[in-house]
Parts: C-alpha cells; structure tokens; sequence
C-alpha cells in the first residue's frame, strides 16, 4: 500500500526540516520526504495548506483501566487521543488495582494492541500499591516495558524509598515521573493558597508544597545521579529549582500542561468543579514562569494531564469533586492559539515538546518523519477557528474549562502506522467513522 501526503509544509524539529515536501508512506513506513513525489501509483492525500508534523506525543495521561472504565477506558481514550491529534500516548498507573506488577503490564499492552488507534505506553507504579512504602516490582515491569515509573496521584513521602528507587532504576535506563507536593501542606486543600483562596473561603494548597518536593527530588537525583521527571510543573519558584538544578548537571526534567501555561487561580468559583485540578491553577506570575522555562528549555515536554472523571464525579460541590479534567482534544488547539499565534514561541520549537523531545527522554521510537520510521504524522491546520464544545468530545469525561473557549489551529488528520485513524475531527478506524 502506497500513500502520498502532497502539497503540505513538512516540520520536523529533530532532523530541522521545515520545507515545503511530500511524503510518501509504503506499508506504513516513512519511504521518501522531498518535494513532487511521484505518485502515479500511491493513493493521493491532499493536504495543500496544511503543516505535517510527526505524530504527538503525550507522556501524561490517565485512561482508568483497569477498574475505573466508567471513568474512561483505553477506547475511548485513544478515541480521544486520535482526535486531539496524538498518535503516542502513556498512561499513568494509579487505576484499581495499581499497575504494579509486570502481569498488568503485560495485559495492559495486549488491551492496547487489541484497540489498536494509537500507541498506549503503560507506566508502572513505583512503590506497590503506589502506598510509598516500598519499591513496586521495577525490574520485572522494566523488563516487560514499562516506560516509565510513577507514584502520580501520591507524593512519595519517604526520602529513602525515593533513593532506592533512583538508584535500582539506573539499571534498566528508566526514568521515575513525580508528584511532587509535600502531603502535610496540602491536605484538604482544593485549590491554590493565595488572594483568591481567601476570598472564596476555601481551603488552600501552597505553592512552597510544591517547592520543598522538587527541591528534595532534585537533590536526591544529584546525590543518586540518577534521572527525574517533574510532573506537572506548576510553581514559579519549583522552576528555578529545576533550571538551577539543570545548571549544576543535575538529571532532572520536567513537564508543564496547557492550563498551567494559560489559567490562573482567578477562574476558580465554588459552582463549577471544572476547574479542580492537581496540582492546582496558581497565579498570574506562575503562569508567566511557566511559559518562560518553557521558552529557554528548563521545562522539557508538554503534556496534557488528561484526567477525566464521570459526570456524577465532577458535577459536585467544588470540595468534593476528584480533581482533573480531559485534555487530549483541547491541548493542542490551546497551544496554538495561546502560544503559538501570541507570537510567544515559534511553531518548530512548540511541536519539539510534544515529538522529539518526549521521545528523547522516554527512549521511544518515535517524534520524527525520518525516511525508515513508522509512519506516525498529525496533519495541522493552523488557521481552522473551532469552538470547543463537551458535546463532541470522543472521551468520557466532559467537564472541562476551556468549554466555549474560541481557539485557532487543530488537528485535521492524524496517522497511525500509515492509517488514517482522524479526519477533519472525525475518527475513523477501519472505515467506520467513531468506530474501532
């Protein structure tokens, strides 16, 4: 089977390729990239005006099995993957039970085959029942490919578990992802500590949580020499930290979503829980700090933090409500519109964070249109203007705070192993729109 993209503008950040080309995919590979390909007999895909980059990536995601599929499931979230443009996604393992052992790791992979519309990469937990008390089975679950390690959800409160897993998984070249907020300064808190918090009456989670865990983390990877991965950065001083560290040597990366790029704690009110997330929406100058350790690097990936919830879930009072909302079909319209087209990055150095530079650092074999490469692409249209409506989400949960948000720039088509698995915002598998 023969395809050719034609007439589209070609932006690969790791080989610094951004032309007008053609790209022609055989049996699901990357065969040629060059301009007027010949295509007098390959299927001809007419993306004339559109910008081709390699497939996103997002390192970040809750899909809920197993045991939460109410919630979501690997179907509809790679439903929603697709639709958002994604082509890789890995999910977190704090689902019932934890992913703790290497035998749900491989019956997560044979889950993730079976649906078969995007690339699902399984983290495991890092402690067993990610309870932060002692190491999760790392080398069998490294051995079955784990990508990555994560207690997500749970701050690993002990220092010492920490370092022995740092230390074991410099073995297996696997990285540990964590959340870091210290427990004994957020519990209760809904959402972030400041002005607004008390204005609402409502219970606070302060930035220096925050702060104190990364700043712990990082000396523990400095003394370990040993890689860590912030999770969902959200602190003006945790980035310093994290740009300080990254100056000494240091092995620490870290990752930001759009709402903690774009949203501050003043959308927060006590009637709609669609802004409840963890770590919580913080203020204009952590936003501001956000954006800029993204723009000179101390920030590595994006990452959408998709967590969605059952409608019965969220639709609560602000306190009760679990906190997360989806993000796989917002991120990158978000993106676009708040970062790209605000002048604040250059599109290349934008789609890096969410191709090469996520593949890099979790040694996928991915993020690029090299010629040989599985044939992964997500097809952009930088000046399509949408309305971002709950309604036509493929995912389960609706709950989001960008709904009626006007964005410019989606996803139009998105190729998964040389098939089309999203067109013009439909999914299509197999030739049935929304069906696998």
């Amino acid at each position: 089977m023969k395809q050719v993209f034609k007439g589209g503008r070609v932006i690969d950040p790791k080989n610094n390729r951004d032309e007008q080309a053609d790209i022609l995919v055989e049996n699901g590979i990357i065969s040629e990239v060059s301009e007027d390909i010949d295509a007098s007999d390959a299927e001809i895909i007419d993306v004339t005006g559109k910008i081709l980059v390699p497939g996103l990536i997002d390192m970040h995601t809750h899909l809920r099995e197993p045991g939460q599929e109410a919630k979501e499931d690997f179907q509809s979230g790679s439903m929603a993957a697709a639709a958002g443009g994604f082509t890789t996604v890995a999910t977190m393992p704090n689902t019932s039970p934890v992913v703790d052992n290497a035998a749900l790791i491989r019956s997560l992979q044979t889950r993730a085959k079976e649906i078969g519309l995007v690339h699902i990469e399984i983290i495991g937990a890092l402690t067993k029942g990610q309870r932060g008390e002692e190491l999760a089975e790392l080398g069998d679950m490294s051995e079955t490919g784990a990508v990555a390690f994560s207690d997500d959800g749970h701050y690993v409160r002990s220092a010492k578990v920490m370092l022995n897993g740092m230390d074991y998984l410099k073995n297996f070249n696997k990285i540990i992802i964590d959340h870091d907020e210290e427990i004994s300064l957020v519990e209760e808190g809904v959402m972030n500590e400041g002005h607004c918090s008390a204005m609402l009456g409502m219970k606070g989670r302060p930035t220096v949580a925050e702060d104190i865990a990364v700043a712990r983390d990082i000396l523990l990877a400095e003394y370990a020499d040993s890689p860590v991965h912030v999770a969902h950065m959200s602190s003006a001083r945790s980035a310093e930290l994290v740009r300080e560290g990254k100056g000494r040597g240091v092995k620490v990366t870290a990752e930001v979503t759009p709402h903690h790029l774009i949203l501050t704690d003043d959308c927060v009110t006590p009637f709609d829980s669609s802004t409840k997330v963890n770590p919580p929406l913080r203020e204009s100058k952590d936003v501001a700090a956000m954006l800029e350790a993204l723009k000179d690097g101390t920030i590595d990936i994006i990452v959408s933090d998709h967590s969605p919830h059952a409608e019965e879930e969220k639709d609560r009072e602000y306190m009760y409500a679990p906190s997360g909302f989806p993000g796989l079909e917002t991120t990158l319209g978000l993106l676009l519109t708040e970062i790209y087209h605000k002048g604040h990055m250059g599109l290349s150095e934008l789609i890096a964070k969410m191709t090469c530079a996520p593949a890099e650092l979790f040694h996928l074999d991915a993020g690029s249109l090299e010629v040989g490469k599985t044939a992964d692409i997500t097809v952009i249209d930088l000046e399509k203007e949408w309305v971002v409506d709950s309604s036509q989400f493929y995912t389960r949960g609706t709950h989001s705070p960008f709904v009626g948000r006007h964005l410019k720039g989606k996803a139009v088509m998105t190729v998964v192993d040389g098939r089309i698995v999203m067109r013009d915002g439909k999914v299509v598998a197999f030739g049935e729109e929304g069906t696998l």
